[in-house]
């Protein structure tokens, strides 16, 4: 019975994907519920499998290369950073994803964290519930949604549907040109990185973690936004150099930011989590009730159909002596 390695999850049980794989003769191990690289490369060279499921657990290229029968390693979310897809490429073996499982929730948190602040609502319920109850004080600093201009770095599925919804609060909205030519620009006016960074009250990322965009938000991109801004962070943490970040909510003109995914998590800097113009929530954008059975169930599907010898419906790379 070919043995499918689970290294990680963020559910209190393995029963859908259990039952997904068993009924396509396949078995499943479940060690952990989160794991170092060195667990995962433990595990899997214990198990021998023929496919890893995956959701924020490293994969090693360590891990894929002790797997000779390995043909799929199935990442339970979008982002692959967390893989070593070049690995898995040169051995033949396919990666995928879900890419879409999550569009809808990831752009709710968004505008959820963004309205957060601008309305109040976290610093307002510090206030309240530390016995200060002073609403004249706080109204003159609460925003109008429709005089303040978002801009939205990644404008792929999630970045389009939050557009949609900032821009249905009345919110004007920009967005970073895409590289590609020929893209509709939807709801957001698109414009350079120049013009989004002079005009936009609220910096929203939506984008992946590549070494190009590592640290992509340093001390000079923060020294350029408008002053008062709020960074809203519903990607990867990496995006963000943490101490430049820390260093311009201390001391420069940065007014807050709000984020659901941080460096070194799931232990956040002491020195964001002291500060009171941050925001931070668990990395849970992603979560529902709804995209967290849609994304458990299709994952494994993916690789059943794969272990069955039928190609990905959501390939990442192009698996060497495989056609594209």
């Amino acid at each position: 019975m070919p043995q499918v390695v689970l290294t990680d999850h963020a559910w209190p049980d393995v029963e859908l994907e259990q039952a997904i794989l068993e009924a396509a003769g396949h078995s499943l191990a479940a060690p952990f519920a989160t794991a170092t690289a060195e667990q995962v490369e433990a595990a899997v060279a214990e198990s021998q499998p023929a496919a890893i499921l995956t959701c924020w657990a490293p994969v090693s290229g360590a891990a894929i290369a002790s797997a000779p029968d390995l043909r799929i390693v199935a990442r339970m979310g979008v982002g692959l950073d967390n893989i070593d897809v070049a690995e898995a490429t040169r051995r033949g073996i396919w990666v995928t994803n879900v890419p879409d499982y999550c569009t809808e929730e990831v752009a709710d948190h968004a505008v959820a964290l963004s309205l957060a602040w601008l309305r109040g609502i976290v610093p307002l319920d510090r206030q309240v519930r530390a016995g200060r109850w002073d609403p004249a004080a706080a109204a003159s600093r609460l925003a109008r949604l429709e005089t303040k201009t978002a801009g939205i770095l990644g404008y792929g599925r999630i970045g389009r549907r939050t557009a949609e919804k900032l821009a249905g609060l009345g919110m004007r909205v920009l967005a970073l040109r895409p590289r590609t030519p020929g893209s509709e620009p939807g709801p957001a006016e698109l414009v350079d990185l120049d013009t989004l960074v002079a005009a936009a009250d609220v910096v929203i990322l939506h984008l992946p973690l590549q070494a190009e965009t590592q640290h992509l938000v340093d001390a000079e991109f923060l020294a350029r936004l408008r002053p008062g801004a709020l960074l809203v962070n519903a990607s990867r943490g990496g995006l963000v150099d943490t101490p430049a970040l820390i260093e311009a909510l201390r001391h420069g003109s940065l007014g807050a930011a709000a984020l659901d995914v941080v460096e070194g998590e799931p232990h956040p800097s002491p020195g964001l989590v002291e500060l009171p113009n941050v925001i931070l929530t668990p990395h849970v954008g992603f979560g529902s009730e709804t995209s967290v059975a849609e994304l458990r169930r299709r994952a494994s599907e993916e690789v059943v159909r794969v272990l069955a010898g039928a190609p990905p419906q959501h390939p990442c790379n192009t698996p060497s002596g495989v056609r594209a």
